[in-house]
């Protein structure tokens, strides 16, 4: 019997939460296979098995909160250990019965889910036992904590077993699937059922989600517009169709259903609450979000102050400019470049803005990199512009639209989304008048921009109506004092109403 301990979890670190088991007593497990994971304030553990053999015990439960070196689990090894590896391989010899005049069948994997990322959670799968897929056409979707990947078909062939049902975690190079390559095989199934064949062309352009959705909500593909490529619907444009003037109309569809309860008697009422409301689970991006957010504001002495901003000298400058700009430099002159230019500046003043807190150690950087919060259809991510103190203003603006873009698409990665020091958040695009930002930990600081609106307000004691902004700064207070948070936050003002200070530094 062999025993599997917590590791090493890093530098002052004691313990550890058991975040996920990948392996149940009683399942083979292969030596260096990642059986669990354990997550510490800073870092996420992956615990790997020490032998191959068989979990016999799970001593520590997720959500348990472990120590160094505490037992987590015991493996046998020796005779027990082989047994299982034959029913894992047992579809293997059944495949060769339907695929006779063929090579074997095909496994199909979970592919490589980005640096850092070793799981994903399946989606809904396009396919089920026995259809007909072709090369490379679209099987299922893996949402990870950041993106979706969209799982193709190796070959052309019959799908002959699903090993990852919708909803199952799965680690990087795991089996999803197996297809038989048999060539006459798909051609008698296509022979044999020729509509599904038809079918199967409309599968390829919508992702499998989205045709979920769809069918949730009795949506035909004609009344989606799809944005993804060559025309495919995608699960958000579903989520944005949903959200369309229409949408009211399924409304009076359920309307009915309470009628026959009002003569029936009260007890039935649980039920039909429970038919008029839609239970989902929450996706992996979606799970990180709430939890980073949550422990920002238990862990962070966290306060917002305010200030507003004349819009006036930076919307003339921009105008005055913007076609140059973007003849020379190829990408439009924002708004974003102004506010992380006044921010780079205002934090060489107010460094402690810029810092963060490490234990008992205030870890203060003498560089900027730049987080600019970004709204995507599956969640919100932080993208980090790195250096963007020792940027232009062009180079601000095409790193800001290279990483706004890859982002959309879900095609960030977990490095690109680290190493912040500041961040950035534009409500004012959604028309958000005011708010309080939440700080993204480790950070110190987080600001806050806002709609622009006219307002009425006094200049060398006239009344005049100008493009008004509100800025809100959160900051951590366990560093940052008052003083040093309104300073920065006037400072910032000051650069956006003369932008002419950041060219003379002042």
């Amino acid at each position: 019997m062999t025993e599997v301990r917590v590791p090493t979890l890093g530098e002052s670190v004691t313990e550890a939460t058991v975040a996920t088991w990948f392996k149940k007593t009683g399942d083979s497990v292969a030596v260096d296979e990642m059986i669990c994971e354990l997550e510490t304030d800073k870092v996420t553990v992956e615990v790997p098995s020490p032998i191959a053999g068989t979990l016999t015990e799970v001593v520590a439960a997720e959500g348990d909160t472990v120590g160094v070196n505490a037992l987590l689990a015991n493996i046998s090894e020796g005779a027990e250990a082989p047994a299982p590896e034959p029913a894992t391989a047992a579809p293997a010899p059944a495949a060769p019965a339907p695929a006779t005049d063929a090579p074997a069948s095909i496994d199909v994997m979970v592919p490589t889910l980005g640096e850092s990322v070793t799981e994903a959670t399946v989606g809904t799968w396009g396919k089920k036992v026995g259809d007909t897929v072709s090369a490379d056409e679209m099987l299922v979707e893996l949402e990870t904590d950041k993106v979706s990947v969209e799982v193709p078909s190796p070959a052309s062939g019959v799908l002959t077993e699903i090993l990852a049902p919708d909803g199952a975690t799965v680690a990087a190079g795991g089996k999803l699937a197996v297809i038989s390559g048999t060539a006459s095989s798909a051609a008698i199934t296509a022979a044999a059922a020729p509509a599904p064949a038809a079918q199967t062309s409309d599968d390829v352009k919508n992702s499998p989600s989205a045709e979920k959705l769809m069918a949730e909500n009795n949506l035909t593909a004609d009344q989606v517009v799809g944005t993804g490529k060559d025309g495919r619907v995608m699960k958000e444009d579903v989520e944005t169709a949903l959200k369309a003037p229409a949408a009211p109309a399924a409304i009076p569809v359920a309307a009915p259903a309470p009628a026959p309860a009002a003569v029936a008697p009260r007890a039935p009422v649980a039920a039909e609450q429970a038919a008029r409301e839609e239970r989902v689970k929450m996706t992996r991006l979606r799970q990180t979000i709430a939890r980073r957010l949550k422990e920002s504001q238990n862990t962070a002495a966290m306060l917002t102050t305010y200030n507003e901003v004349d819009m006036s000298a930076v919307m003339a400058l921009r105008n005055q400019y913007k076609d140059a700009f973007a003849k020379k430099h190829g990408v439009k002159l924002g708004f974003m470049s102004f506010f992380t230019k006044a921010c780079c500046h205002a934090l060489n003043e107010v460094p402690e803005v810029n810092a963060e807190i490490d234990g008992t150690d205030v870890v203060y950087k003498n560089y900027v990199n730049m987080g600019i919060a970004a709204g995507t259809p599956t969640g919100l991510v932080v993208p980090v512009i790195r250096d963007a103190d020792q940027m232009s203003f062009a180079t601000i603006e095409k790193a800001i639209a290279e990483k706004g873009a890859r982002a959309r698409d879900g095609k960030l990665s977990m490095e690109e989304m680290q190493g912040g020091t500041f961040t950035i958040s534009n409500g004012g695009v959604y028309g958000s008048l005011m708010s309080s930002p939440i700080l993204n930990p480790p950070q110190s600081g987080i600001l806050g921009m806002h709609t622009i609106q006219k307002r009425a307000v006094v200049v060398n004691d006239e009344i005049v109506i100008r493009p008004m902004m509100y800025l809100a700064l959160s900051y951590d207070h366990r560093i940052v004092d008052g003083k040093g948070a309104v300073t920065f936050l006037v400072r910032v003002k000051e650069a956006l109403e003369d932008p002419r200070r950041l060219l003379m530094d002042l």
